[in-house]
């Protein structure tokens, strides 16, 4: 019983040791038990280094490095921020247009091809998992949505003549009811290259 009590006392003095009194204010750090990554060995900008030659931590972007901005360069992708003009809001005088923006530089079948291929591919990764590849509807969550009372539309519903080109290219970006925008992960050419594709789908349904 003896070896009990000092067990437990030494067990108490330990634990108010490393915990301390939570709350209480010290004047030195307390002990890790966790460190948590807290400190790091790493270099933080702009701060010396004795790695390098030049002693200084911050380095030069490497050759090919690409800017977050247009400041610095020309971004090899166009997202459209803050852009006008068919090419990056599907709308012609106010209104949504049809065909393809003269943008796009299709001036031959093999261009034509190669817009529906990059439409198939982009179309499989953001849009088949809901609207199903063939464009349906009938996608992998479309089956867990109708478990709760919420469909998912079949894109054949919506034809040129009453859904235009540049209305199927503002769903893409900016969304529509339970379907989020998709402007800031496709690039406004893989927009176009989707309303290419559904086009071709919606085709081959009739």
């Amino acid at each position: 019983m003896k070896y009990f009590f000092l067990s437990l006392i030494a067990l108490s003095i330990l634990v108010v040791g490393v915990f301390g009194f939570r709350g209480d204010k010290f004047s030195q750090a307390p002990i890790q038990v966790f460190p948590d990554m807290d400190d790091q060995d790493k270099v933080k900008a702009q701060t010396a280094d004795s790695f390098f030659a030049d002693g200084m931590g911050s380095r030069k972007p490497v050759i090919g490095t690409i800017p977050r901005n247009a400041e610095a360069g020309v971004m090899p992708v166009e997202f459209g921020a803050g852009r006008a003009g068919y090419y990056f809001d599907g709308k012609k005088e106010a209104t949504f247009g049809n065909g393809l923006p003269d943008d796009l530089g299709i001036e031959s079948e093999a261009d034509m091809v190669g817009l529906l291929g990059r439409g198939e591919d982009m179309f499989n990764v953001h849009c088949a998992i809901c609207h199903g590849k063939s464009g349906n509807g009938k996608g992998v969550v479309s089956h867990h949505l109708g478990e709760v009372g919420v469909g998912v539309p079949s894109l054949h519903n919506y034809p040129q003549e009453t859904s235009p080109d540049g209305y199927i290219y503002e769903v893409i970006s900016n969304g529509k009811g339970l379907m989020g925008g998709y402007k800031h992960n496709l690039p406004v050419r893989d927009r176009w290259a989707i309303v290419s594709y559904l086009r071709a789908l919606q085709a081959s349904a009739k």
